[in-house]
């Protein structure tokens, strides 16, 4: 269950800056009547992000009528799932520094435009993370247990969790390292993702759709009980299990060996643009642009100039 509370809390967390960001714009500028806007925008992409999750499960469990098309369902959603955790873990590394800047620069054009677009704007600036969790909620718990509301629980408690940090973060009441917070976690993603991808590659085994179910690379069962407790957490983790097939193997080290390479592979440094001066302006000083404390605000660069030292 600590993956899904991990998939809640990084994301979780991603959509509470997110928010932070805008509602800071809005307190910062003297906007608060749009306050309302941008929370409907939240609500509504939550509540759409909760029937996403829902009917990928009702597809799952009703929709489908034989076990092989389950399988090749659940292997597909596993390898989408990969390709998002993939594409979100070096995208926010990448976006991270702009992301504030943009997100008000958005939030301005909407302004000019009204109500409605304040809150489509919200609504966008959210679902992107409601519908990756959804879906790498559903990939990442569905082997854990059946009829068990244990891995639903983690991740309500991870996002609950994000959302008490990130409004600590708002109120300059806690200061996080969100370079490293966001490294960490990211790397433990990549290991989830890993295992997320073996048991796709399982499902399409089971499905016939790849051969070599039965050829088994090792089976270290009698060291790797799978009734006990760490057996139980790594399998729950990263799927690490006692008896898997030479091609779960091969697709697990293939893709987190080279990915964690190059997530923890320090990018280049660009020539850093100096901020606009309107946008410094509406930020007082000792904050950052989310209303997050200075040293705080890098999810995935360096935090300050201390720090780079």
């Amino acid at each position: 269950m600590f993956a899904t509370y991990l998939i809640g809390l990084r994301e979780g967390l991603e959509a509470t800056l997110v928010v932070s960001i805008l509602v800071a714009f809005l307190v910062k500028s003297n906007r608060r009547n749009r306050l309302p806007h941008v929370w409907l925008g939240v609500g509504l992409a939550v509540a759409l992000s909760v029937v996403f999750g829902w009917f990928i499960e009702y597809t799952s469990t009703t929709l489908l009528n034989t076990s092989e098309e389950r399988e090749l369902f659940d292997a597909v959603t596993s390898v989408a799932a990969v390709v998002f955790v993939t594409w979100m873990i070096f995208w926010m590394r990448r976006a991270a520094r702009s992301m504030a800047g943009e997100l008000r620069g958005k939030l301005s054009n909407a302004l000019a435009v009204g109500a409605v677009a304040v809150t489509g704007m919200a609504f966008l600036a959210v679902i992107r993370e409601g519908l990756e969790t959804a879906l790498i909620f559903y990939s990442a718990a569905r082997g854990l247990a059946d009829n068990n509301t244990g891995p639903l629980v983690a991740l309500a408690g991870g996002i609950a969790t994000s959302v008490v940090l990130g409004f600590l973060l708002y109120a300059s009441a806690l200061k996080i390292n969100l370079s490293k917070f966001f490294t960490w976690t990211g790397a433990l993603l990549i290991l989830v993702a890993a295992g997320i991808f073996k048991y796709g590659v399982h499902d399409f085994q089971e499905a016939g759709v790849l051969p070599g179910h039965n050829n088994l690379a090792f089976d270290i069962t009698s060291v790797l009980d799978p009734t006990t407790w760490y057996a139980t957490l790594l399998s729950g983790m990263f799927n690490i299990t006692p008896a898997p097939s030479v091609l779960e193997m091969i697709a697990w080290v293939a893709y987190a060996v080279p990915v964690l390479v190059l997530f923890l592979k320090k990018p280049s440094r660009g020539t850093t643009k100096p901020a606009a001066p309107a946008a410094n302006a509406a930020t007082p000083a000792g904050t950052a642009e989310s209303g997050v404390p200075a040293e705080s605000t890098s999810p995935t660069g360096p935090a300050s100039a201390t720090q780079r030292a």
